[in-house]
This record gives structure tokens, C-alpha cells and sequence, in this order.
């Protein structure tokens, strides 16, 4: 079996251990599934657009999160890193396998940047799942402001410059020590809300690979990282189950409608109205978690 087998392996590990946690879970607390929350019908298709259009490259949390929000989907703000974490796992872990099954790359860059993204979620999500609201809407507030500089980078054609005359597809010595450093900090940051697409791409292009390989390992260090992240914000009960639920179903038949029937399509306009709405989205966070904080001073 070779590296990229075994990372296949792992993935497929992962995948049976977030529908054995999120469906015991849901199981268990099948009575509080719609408990006050939007409709499932407003949850599923944003689940569905979301992760149709993250198949396509533009990213699933900063416009979930930003969606959930102006929509008030969700009883708490709190609930948001765990609901995006839990709900949108298996989706991206489906989109991993179709990439990794299409595109080559090296085994051993591949494994190791999705070990450390592993590793990071597991430390990240412990600190973020029992975070109070005023603290997730600030660090999220954050986070989405990255993710839109990070948009706007890719929109503006600064990050594919990156990688233009990139041919490489594995990463040795010094460069793979120093993504497998940056991915285990971009694992924790996902835990957070900021999504590992825009950040990971940016550092394999910056590290000298080819463009094409970019997508399997940022989406292999998603679908690791997330359902590493989702067994901790199901353990807290830091999630919202009805949302997170229709976002999974809805959001894998948006990833193979996309697969499927799509696979090339013109995004820009749609990328720039989603980064103007998520710098919205990010300042409306980062106002009320800190009146938030001044009110409890």
C-alpha cells in the first residue's frame, strides 16, 4: 500500500468515525434536532450552495457562517464553529476523495500536511468548543476579516501568481517541515471559522507546487481535520443539531450536483459579492461581541 493509499485509508477511518459520532448523537437527541432553530429547509439550501460552490473552489465556511448568521439560523453565535465544523464534515470528506482519486501527488507531502492539520483541530477544538458567545463572535469576527483579505487575494489573481510556473508535486526537506508546521496552526485556526482552502493554497504555492495538487491536500486537510474538531463540539454539545444535519444532506448532493454536472464555472462575480457580504458579516460580529464585553465590564 502506498502513502497516498494510506491517506485514503485514513480518510475513510475519519468518515466512519464522524457518522458513528453524529449519528449516535443525533440518536440520542433526536427529540432537540428541531430545537427553535430556522427551518431546514433555509439550513439545507445553505448547506447546499455553500458546498456546491466550495466544490468549486470558493470556500464553505466564511459563506456559511456568514449565511447562518444573517438568517439568525442558529439560537447562539456560540454554536456556529461547531455547527459549521460537524455539519459541513462529511461533504468536504467527499469532495477530498474525488480529488485525491483524480489528482496526482506526492503520498508523503500529502500525509504528512494532513497528520499536523489533525493535530492542530484536536488542540484548537478543545479550546474553542467551551468558549462563551462574546468570545466566539469576536474570534470569528477575526476570522472572517482573514478570510475575506485571503478572498480578495484569490480573486485579484495574486494567489494563482503564486503558483504560476509551479511544477512541482511533493515538498521536501525544509519546505515540508515548514508546511507541516503551518498546516498544524491552520488546523487549529479552522476550528475557530477561518476555512483551510485560501491559507493552505496560499502556502503551496508560496513552497513551489504545482497549482493542480493544491486541491487534494487542501481538501485532505479539511476532511481530516474537521470530524477531529466535529467529536469535540459534539462532546461539549456545542453544536446545533437541526442545522448541522440539513447542512450535511443537503451539502453532499450540492458537492455531487457540482461534481456531477458542473465541474467548471465561472465564480468571479459571485466571489466578489460574497467577500463584500462577509467584511459585513465579520464587522457586525466583531461589534456585538465587543459591546458584549464592555456590558460585562
Amino acid at each position: 500500500m502506498d502513502v497516498t493509499h494510506i491517506t485514503l485509508a485514513i480518510l475513510a477511518i475519519l468518515l466512519l468515525f464522524q457518522i458513528y459520532n453524529y449519528g449516535m448523537d443525533l440518536i440520542r437527541n433526536r427529540k432537540q434536532i428541531n430545537d427553535g432553530n430556522r427551518s431546514p429547509i433555509v439550513t439545507g439550501a445553505i448547506g447546499f450552495v455553500t458546498n456546491f460552490f466550495d466544490t468549486l473552489g470558493i470556500g464553505s465556511y466564511a459563506p456559511t457562517t456568514m449565511l447562518l448568521k444573517l438568517t439568525k439560523a442558529l439560537k447562539s453565535d456560540k454554536l456556529l464553529p461547531g455547527t459549521l465544523n460537524v455539519g459541513c464534515a462529511i461533504p468536504v470528506m467527499t469532495e477530498a476523495f474525488m480529488y485525491i482519486k483524480t489528482v496526482k501527488v506526492d503520498g508523503v507531502t500529502l500525509l504528512s500536511m494532513v497528520i499536523c492539520g489533525m493535530i492542530g483541530s484536536f488542540t484548537g477544538s478543545k479550546v474553542v468548543s467551551r468558549f462563551e458567545e462574546r468570545k466566539i463572535q469576536v474570534v470569528m469576527g477575526c476570522a472572517l476579516a482573514i478570510t475575506a483579505l485571503l478572498m480578495i487575494s484569490g480573486a485579484t489573481g495574486f494567489t494563482s501568481h503564486l503558483g504560476a510556473h509551479n511544477t512541482a508535486t511533493g515538498l521536501y526537506g525544509w519546505r515540508l517541515y515548514v508546511a507541516c508546521a503551518v498546516n498544524l496552526v491552520l488546523g487549529m485556526l479552522m476550528s475557530a471559522g477561518i476555512g483551510i482552502y485560501a491559507p493552505c493554497m496560499a502556502l503551496v504555492y508560496l513552497l513551489g507546487l504545482s497549482p493542480l495538487v493544491a486541491f487534494p491536500i487542501m481538501m485532505s486537510s479539511a476532511a481530516a481535520v474537521m470530524p477531529i474538531a466535529a467529536y469535540e463540539f459534539i462532546k461539549q454539545d456545542a453544536y446545533s443539531r437541526g442545522p448541522a444535519l440539513s447542512i450535511t444532506i443537503c451539502g453532499c448532493i450540492g458537492v455531487l450536483v457540482a461534481i456531477t454536472f458542473v465541474k467548471h464555472l465561472d465564480v468571479t462575480v459571485l466571489m466578489w459579492l460574497v467577500i463584500i457580504v462577509v467584511i459585513y458579516t465579520s464587522v457586525l460580529m466583531l461589534v456585538e461581541g465587543i459591546m458584549k464585553f464592555k456590558n460585562n465590564n
